[in-house]
C-alpha cells in the first residue's frame, strides 16, 4: 500500500472514530424523535425540558424559548401532565435559566400547578439524574433542539428513563450550525460518561 493511500485509511478510521458516538446515538434515537408540532408521541409522565441561554434582562434566548414551547405543546395535546423546567440555577452569567423557563410556561397558560422547577440541572446527565430520583420520573419527553436530542436521549437513557424526543422547528442560523458541530465532541464525552457510569458501584446505575 502506499503511503497516500495508508494516509487516507488512516483519516478514514479516524474520521469514523471520531462521529462513532454521534451516529450510535442517532440511530438508537429512530422513532422515538418527533417535530413537538407533529403526533406520534406516546404518553409520559413529564416534559423534560432543558435549560440554555437567558438575556441578562431574565428573558429567555430563542432557543431556550422554543424549548418551552416544545413542552407546552405536548402538556396541551395531553401527551404529558407535567413540565419539569431544568437548568442552571446559577449560570456563568450568574442567572436563573429555571426561572425564565418558569415564567414563560406560566405566560403561555401553563398552571404553576403543573410545573416542576429543577435549578441543579447543570448538564443533561444532572437533569435526567434529578428527573429519577428526586421526582421519581420513569418516562419522559425530552425538549431541546433536533442537534441536541440524540445525545439527550442517551443519556437519559442510560440512567434507567423511558425517553422520547421533542425539537422545535428547526432555524437555519449560525448557532444551529454550530450546535450540529459541537455535538460531535459533546457525544464523546457523554459516551466517556456513561461508560464510566455502566462500572459497578456508580450511583448513576439505573
Amino acid at each position: 500500500m502506499s503511503a497516500a493511500r495508508a494516509t487516507l485509511s488512516l483519516g478514514a478510521v479516524l474520521g469514523a472514530s471520531l462521529i462513532a458516538p454521534q451516529v450510535y446515538a442517532r440511530l438508537t434515537a429512530l422513532g422515538a424523535l418527533h417535530p413537538a408540532a407533529t403526533g406520534g408521541f406516546r404518553p409520559a409522565d413529564a416534559a423534560l425540558v432543558l435549560g440554555a441561554r437567558v438575556w441578562e434582562d431574565g428573558r429567555p434566548s430563542l432557543f431556550l424559548r422554543q424549548r418551552v414551547e416544545a413542552g407546552v405543546a405536548l402538556y396541551e395535546r395531553g401527551v404529558v401532565a407535567r413540565l419539569v423546567m431544568t437548568g442552571a440555577g446559577h449560570n456563568r452569567e450568574g442567572l436563573d435559566e429555571t426561572e425564565a423557563m418558569v415564567r414563560t410556561a406560566l405566560e403561555l397558560g401553563v398552571p404553576a400547578a403543573d410545573i416542576d422547577r429543577d435549578p441543579r440541572g447543570h448538564d443533561t446527565r444532572a437533569s435526567a439524574l434529578n428527573a429519577r430520583d428526586n421526582l421519581g420520573l420513569a418516562s419522559v419527553v425530552v425538549c431541546s433542539q433536533e442537534f441536541h436530542l440524540p445525545r439527550a436521549m442517551w443519556l437519559c437513557r442510560s440512567v434507567g428513563l423511558a425517553v422520547q424526543g421533542a425539537f422545535p422547528e428547526v432555524l437555519a442560523r449560525p448557532h444551529t450550525f454550530i450546535g450540529y458541530g459541537r455535538e460531535v465532541p459533546a457525544t464523546w464525552k457523554a459516551a466517556l460518561e456513561i461508560g464510566r457510569d455502566a462500572l459497578p458501584g456508580s450511583d448513576a446505575a439505573p
